[in-house]
């Protein structure tokens, strides 16, 4: 067996058990009322000694530091200035960076993560959660293409509309990429494989691929010779001949009632082939398009109740067609006419989770929001007594517009120039944002206060958009190649709205602005080192002017 004071299972030693005697001996008499006494009196005495010696050390420590200060020599006063610079650099660097990766400043991000909530401010609330499971949106962000380019429901008439605004400002609002796309568009929806057995199909077919707009008219009016009943020779009159909106009506109601004859025989004899088939799409979609571009001839006539009635009918007649997006030009005219209970019911129908969202129906949805609140709405009464539900709602639902599609606030609050829609639009991207205010506008300035409750809410709102793009609350991440795509769409005298590209934050430009004010001293003492030294001297004269001009007087 082991000797010494090595196991549990033997008695201590003496020493240790002394030792731990006089310990508890010590810790008693400590504990005792007495010995609490005489530590209070001894702190305070310590506390009383420093408050007497330290006033009486200043004035000889001020005189000590303007003393070692004013034999510093130039080459000091440099190296001072560059290791600064260097460090304000190295701030401004990391700073940018942290911009860059993440979208917000490192040194605002910790003023108000960590110091605000220890001086008694109040973190900002976490965004809303997202309206579906991670499932469905990454479900979501797959299937949904990046820059799939969409027609734009509301796209003008080419020779009404487009060809006046060239003959006034002498300035193309279409691009070529536009117009090509919308010339594929007409090659799917007007043309099949049976139109040879046609002539004027046939002519029509070689038409849509004109790229020359002389040469297309020329050849819609030859297809009309070979064929009086050619709905879609009707059609291409319709859009690029006709000067004004009356003239464009009387030739899509001449395609109407050829369109109706030749549809009805197709349905008769769909069934016999394959090549029956393909014509009755073909003759559905030149029906669906001419009665489309009818009610959008009279909403633009001002008959807007007749407008409403043909797309009533329309989507009730071919309720698959879904894809054309008629309900927007639905919501127009409904918003037109003020009758914002039905814009509602069309909302509740079509803003469903698993359709493809739009300007359209988001900011819609928020103006709805914005009507409830924003005739009474204060920013100054709201901070005092906090939002009420309905405000809740209504910023949530701005919230989730911006978070769709962040360019349209700037031309909703006219920061930013409107120009002609053009003919497709990038959902998501400046274009739609072009197209949606270029109509919308009028109906968000006619109920009082939405502009106003907008212009309080987006910019707090922008900021809460998810950043980097990986990342998306309520919808599938925002595409990164919407600038490019925007700029072949929008018309070059147009300034493209880029996104995301967030304000640079306030201690960016406090660090660069430091950066290059140390180095200018930098360069300033290496090149008047005696002049920078004087400069400084006179700086200390000012922090320290008790001791300071004796001392500086005889250095």
């Amino acid at each position: 067996m082991a000797d010494g004071c090595g196991t549990g299972m033997e008695p201590p030693c003496p020493g240790v058990a002394a030792a731990l005697r006089r310990w508890e001996q010590l810790r008693r008499r400590a504990a005792a009322p007495w010995a609490r006494g005489m530590l209070a009196v001894a702190a305070g005495l310590g506390l009383f000694y420093l408050a007497l010696r330290v006033p009486l050390r200043l004035r000889d420590g001020l005189a000590a530091v303007t003393v070692f200060l004013s034999t510093l020599t130039p080459k000091f006063y440099f190296a001072l200035t560059v290791t600064s610079s260097f460090i304000s650099g190295l701030i401004f660097v990391f700073e940018w960076w942290h911009f860059r990766k993440y979208g917000t400043s490192f040194i605002e991000q910790v003023s108000v993560s960590h110091l605000r909530p220890l001086i008694g401010g109040v973190e900002n609330n976490p965004p809303a959660p997202a309206a579906f499971s991670a499932g469905e949106n990454e479900a979501n962000r797959q299937n949904m293409p990046e820059c799939k380019m969409w027609r734009n429901p509301l796209n003008l008439f080419r020779g009404a509309e487009y060809s006046r605004y060239m003959w006034v400002t002498g300035k193309e609002p279409l691009t070529y990429y536009d117009m090509n796309l919308s010339a594929q568009d007409h090659q799917n929806f007007f043309t099949c494989d049976t139109d040879s057995l046609r002539p004027s199909d046939t002519v029509m077919q070689k038409a849509w691929r004109e790229r020359n707009p002389q040469a297309r008219i020329k050849a819609a009016y030859q297809a009309l010779e070979l064929n009086n009943d050619c709905a879609t020779a009707y059609v291409l009159l319709a859009e690029e001949e006709a000067t004004t909106i009356a003239d464009a009506e009387r030739y899509f109601k001449q395609a109407l009632k050829a369109g109706e004859m030749i549809y009805r025989k197709s349905q008769n004899c769909h069934s016999q082939s394959p090549q029956h088939e393909a014509q009755l799409r073909r003759d559905t979609n030149v029906l669906v398009y001419v009665k489309r571009r009818l009610a959008m001839c009279a909403r633009k006539l001002g008959r807007i109740r007749e407008s409403v009635k043909m797309m009533r009918d329309l989507m009730k007649e071919f309720p698959l067609l879904s894809m054309l997006n008629i309900h927007e030009n639905l919501l127009e005219a409904l918003l037109e006419l003020q009758a914002y209970a039905d814009v509602q019911a069309v909302l509740a129908k079509y803003d469903d989770i698993s359709l493809p969202k739009s300007a359209a129906i988001c900011y819609t949805a928020a103006l709805l929001k914005a009507r409830a609140v924003s005739e009474r709405f204060s920013p100054e009464t709201a901070f005092k007594r906090g939002l009420s539900t309905a405000e809740i709602n209504a910023v949530e639902a701005i919230h989730r517009a911006v978070e769709f599609n962040p360019h349209v606030p700037k031309y909703l609050l006219e920061m930013k120039s409107l120009v002609l829609p053009p003919e497709h639009i990038l959902k998501r991207g400046d274009s739609e944002a072009v197209a949606y205010a270029f109509f919308h506008l009028q109906h968000w300035k006619r109920i009082e206060g939405a502009l106003h409750l907008l212009h309080c809410t987006w910019e707090g709102t922008f900021r809460m958009i998810p950043y980097p793009l990986e990342k998306g609350h309520l919808f599938y991440p925002y595409p990164s190649c919407t600038e490019t795509a925007d700029r072949e769409l929008l018309p070059t005298f147009h300034e493209v709205s880029v996104y995301p590209q967030k304000e640079l934050p306030f201690f960016i430009h406090f660090t660069a602005g430091l950066c290059s004010f140390s180095a200018m001293l930098a360069l300033l003492t290496h090149q008047f080192p005696e002049l920078m030294v004087v400069f400084a001297k006179a700086v200390l004269r000012v922090l320290w002017p008790v001791s300071a001009p004796s001392v500086l007087a005889s250095g």
